[in-house]
């Protein structure tokens, strides 16, 4: 029972590494379950299907497998700020959890296109908020933000949040890319990229507002 039992997570777990890579490097639609069940090595071409039900399944199970550690992450940083850190201290917190995380993975790793990929597509894109958005650990980090925030306008503040969500996405996905692909990249490592990170969006979010004419 034992044996069968690890054969079936040894299976699944094979099943996400693969479509969290090809699900990167193609983009979520142009890849069938069939295709990763081929090139997981099942001979059940519906393996996919069978572990994990459907495609947004399958994306969940890959989110649901990282997010964990993240907020982890998130959490230890959280208890060396406290409730009193400053707006840098609050930006971080949400930024070093995933480049630190990258950084655990070593190389290569997939996640940062996965993410990237699955925000281009509406329906997905809400699972991935849905899953993050339930973490109270995350839900404290953007309280502890939006009280270094009380003087922006809510829709500046709405839009700048979304900036800076575009940033930390597509920023990471584009080093990983970089790194898979052996080109140079801006910053010598993870961390120094969630520096970099952290440093850009702080002055995004103080930066000045145009008064509406």
């Amino acid at each position: 029972m034992n044996v069968k039992a690890d054969r079936a997570s040894a299976t699944r777990e094979s099943i996400l590494v693969t479509a969290e890579r090809l699900f990167a490097e193609h983009g979520v639609h142009a890849v069938s379950n069939r295709h990763i069940s081929e090139t997981a090595g099942q001979g059940n071409n519906a393996a996919v299907n069978y572990h994990f039900g459907t495609k947004v399944d399958l994306v969940r199970a890959i989110a649901r497998k990282h997010f964990g550690r993240i907020e982890r992450l998130r959490e230890e940083l959280l208890e060396t700020i406290g409730g009193d850190g400053e707006l840098r201290d609050w930006v971080a917190c949400l930024v070093r959890p995933s480049t630190s995380y990258l950084h655990e993975l070593g190389s290569p790793t997939w996640f940062a296109r996965f993410s990237a990929q699955v925000m281009t597509d509406p329906a997905l894109r809400a699972i991935l908020a849905e899953e993050s958005l339930s973490s109270p650990v995350l839900a404290r980090t953007v309280e502890g933000l939006n009280r270094c925030l009380d003087g922006l306008p809510p829709d500046v503040r709405a839009e700048r949040g979304d900036m800076a969500r575009q940033l930390m996405i597509h920023m990471t996905a584009e080093r990983e890319r970089a790194l898979a692909e052996g080109t140079p990249t801006p910053r010598a490592s993870w961390n120094d990229a969630g520096t970099g990170l952290i440093d850009a969006i702080t002055g995004l979010l103080l930066a000045p507002v145009t008064p509406a004419p």
